[in-house]
């Protein structure tokens, strides 16, 4: 099922089949994560991979949940992974089904020219297909740009994580 096409690029719907494929564009992702937070101790590549691997393949499982995978031509150039779980939340009004984008992910010689954006409107369309009206996505607290874009589209900080990583050197006192 192809979800949106242009002249060069399409998003299609996927599953578990394609998770395999997606280890570049996560790696991807993983060493923008390095860039936009020098601070944390992170994985090596493969060790990052096989951890999320193995998250996306529980994930996938669940009823729902989906893969969005833009190509170019035959060549994936980002995706978007959404996890859905049950709901209600037990603290806000929130829907019986709830949604989170665990991954965005834009090949580096893609980023800056909207497919990040188109992947979050296909998002945007298969969630409402699913009657799914709540969204959540985490991001760096150091990645203002994501931040930004996020906001954009209308999304708001609903909870703001602390974290004392034992591999990550402490921050320094104010």
């Amino acid at each position: 099922m192809t979800v949106s096409s242009s002249a060069d690029l399409t998003i299609r719907l996927a599953g578990a089949e394609v998770v395999d494929a997606l280890e570049p564009l996560w790696i991807g992702l993983h060493e923008h994560h390095r860039t936009v937070a020098p601070h944390l101790a992170m994985y090596d590549d493969a060790r990052s991979w096989q951890l999320r691997r193995e998250l996306y393949l529980r994930w996938i499982a669940e009823p729902g949940s989906f893969v969005l995978l833009a190509l170019d031509g035959d060549k994936p150039v980002g995706y978007a992974f959404v996890h859905v779980f049950d709901g209600p939340d037990d603290s806000w009004v929130s829907g019986d089904r709830m949604a989170e984008l665990e991954t965005l992910s834009v090949a580096p010689a893609y980023r800056g020219r909207g497919l990040g954006t188109r992947l979050l409107d296909a998002v945007d369309a298969r969630l409402d297909e699913l009657g799914i009206g709540d969204l959540y996505i985490g991001v760096l607290a150091t990645n203002l740009a994501a931040q930004r874009v996020y906001e954009r589209r209308g999304l708001r900080p609903l909870m703001i994580k602390y974290a004392r990583l034992a591999a990550s050197p402490p921050a320094a006192s104010a």
